[in-house]
Parts: structure tokens; C-alpha cells; sequence
């Protein structure tokens, strides 16, 4: 009976060990900002762990394989959607905006089954009580609530205009600009092209521009 629990024992420790090495290369991220790939791969990673605890003649070779193999899937994953916003969305979603200027957007509410209780206790979080408070909400795909207050300066409102060479023409219609304005002004600072751009945004009259 030592004998198996300690058994048992041992193996629990080395499946940490494991589990711990196979998190940190999977890359650092909070709890929050999980995508729901994320959460799949590391529940099965969590339940294989379990099975091979619970089974201590199970050779670690076959408990480690799996959980191995997810963690390769894994990395390859995120290197994917690294290089494609169309991939990223598929896995991580994309923010929805449930308040522009003022007004509620029901539809993107309903697309995210998202009802007024859960709006109004988010907005209650961020210390807004009042609707006729916000310009813009957006629902982040970690479900996590952007407030934008009323008051701010025109134009303060900063999103993504290009990414990953991407023209984001929904954010341009949200400053209420359009992309020949954004050729312009990106030309003006030596930009021909907005495929040589990997990410870029524009707030206050300022321009942040990184380079693919």
C-alpha cells in the first residue's frame, strides 16, 4: 500500500513538473484573456493529467504523449493566428460594439447573447451608472467590457486601423474616415503601402505605426 501511494506521489509531482513546462511555453497569459481554444486545450491537457494519476501503472510515456502533442497543436495555433486576422477571429472572436455614441445596438447583443443585466452590471464595474454616460462599449472577445466615457476629445476613440497589412475599414467607419484618407496620411509619413504595416492606430491626432 506505500508502495502504491507512493507511486502515486511521484507521479503527481512529475506531472506538474510537466503541466508547469508545458504552460510556460505555451506562453504567458491571464485567466481573463483565455481564448476558448485556450481553455479546450488546457482542460484536456488538466483531464489526461488526472487519468494518469488515477492510474499509476499507465507509463508516463503515454500520460506525457498527449499532453505533449496538444502543446505542439497549441503553438502552432497561436503561431497561425499570429500571422492571420482571419484565423484569430475564427478562435478568438472579435470585439463587438454594443454602444456607439449613445445609442444601444440590440443586434450585437443578440448575436452575443448578451442582455441588458449583464451590460448594466459591467458598466456599474467600470463606476458608470447611466447610459447617456458612454460614447462607446465594446465587448472584447475575453468578455471583459471597454467603456469610453462622453467628453473625451473628438476623434479620442482608438482602434486598429491596419492590421496584419489589413485595411480595418469597420474601425475607419467608426472615426468616420474612409481608407483613401488613410493612404494619404500614411504616404505623408513614407507608408506606400499598407501591406509593409503590421499594426497601426490613430488617437489624438497621434499616429502609433509598426512595421511588418
Amino acid at each position: 500500500m506505500i508502495e502504491f501511494y507512493s507511486l502515486v506521489a511521484l507521479r503527481a509531482v512529475l506531472l506538474y513538473i510537466l503541466i508547469f513546462i508545458i504552460f510556460r511555453l505555451m506562453g504567458k497569459r491571464e485567466v481573463g484573456e483565455l481564448s476558448l481554444l485556450d481553455l479546450v486545450v488546457f482542460m484536456m491537457i488538466a483531464e489526461v493529467a488526472v487519468f494518469a494519476i488515477e492510474d499509476p501503472y499507465m507509463s508516463m510515456f503515454q500520460a506525457a504523449f498527449p499532453m505533449v502533442l496538444l502543446m505542439i497543436l497549441q503553438i502552432i495555433l497561436s503561431w497561425v493566428s499570429l500571422k492571420s486576422k482571419r484565423i484569430r477571429e475564427l478562435f478568438d472572436g472579435r470585439p463587438s460594439i454594443l454602444i456607439k455614441d449613445g445609442e444601444l445596438d440590440k443586434s450585437e447583443m443578440r448575436k452575443n447573447r448578451y442582455n441588458i443585466d449583464d451590460l448594466m452590471q459591467q458598466l456599474r464595474e467600470k463606476e458608470v451608472f447611466n447610459l447617456h454616460e458612454v460614447s462607446y462599449a465594446i465587448l472584447e472577445p475575453s468578455g471583459s467590457l471597454t467603456v469610453l466615457r462622453k467628453g473625451r476629445e473628438e476623434g479620442s476613440l482608438s482602434l486598429p486601423l491596419v492590421m496584419d497589412g489589413r485595411v480595418q475599414q469597420r474601425h475607419l467607419d467608426l472615426i468616420g474616415k474612409d481608407e483613401t484618407w488613410l493612404k494619404n496620411e500614411l504616404e505623408q509619413m513614407g507608408y506606400t503601402s499598407c501591406k509593409d504595416i503590421f499594426f497601426c492606430s490613430f488617437e489624438d491626432g497621434r499616429w502609433y505605426i509598426s512595421s511588418s
